[in-house]
């Protein structure tokens, strides 16, 4: 799987409203909505359980197929973990 690294992101994403730290902390607050251990996730989805720690820390982001495993799994719409609705 391709990673990459917060600079790469933010920069990416700089000026677009999408910060890393914020896809982080929406994405911790999903699994503590969920009910599930960073374990299951990981099992769930198909990864390492320090990925999905290196991902809710912001210091990698998830391919965009990891990232869909994700959203699904939590049962959340990545619009909202991207913070691009109203409920994000």
């Amino acid at each position: 799987m391709i990673y990459e690294t917060n600079e790469k992101i933010s920069k990416k994403y700089m000026g677009k409203g999408i910060l890393l730290e914020e896809i982080g902390q929406r994405l911790r607050d999903a699994i503590m909505q969920s009910g599930m251990s960073q374990k299951a996730i990981a099992e769930k989805i198909g990864i390492h359980p320090s990925t999905v720690n290196k991902y809710i820390r912001s210091d990698k982001f998830p391919s965009i197929d990891t990232f869909a495993r994700l959203c699904k799994a939590l049962n959340v719409s990545s619009d909202t973990i991207l913070g691009l609705n109203a409920d994000g």
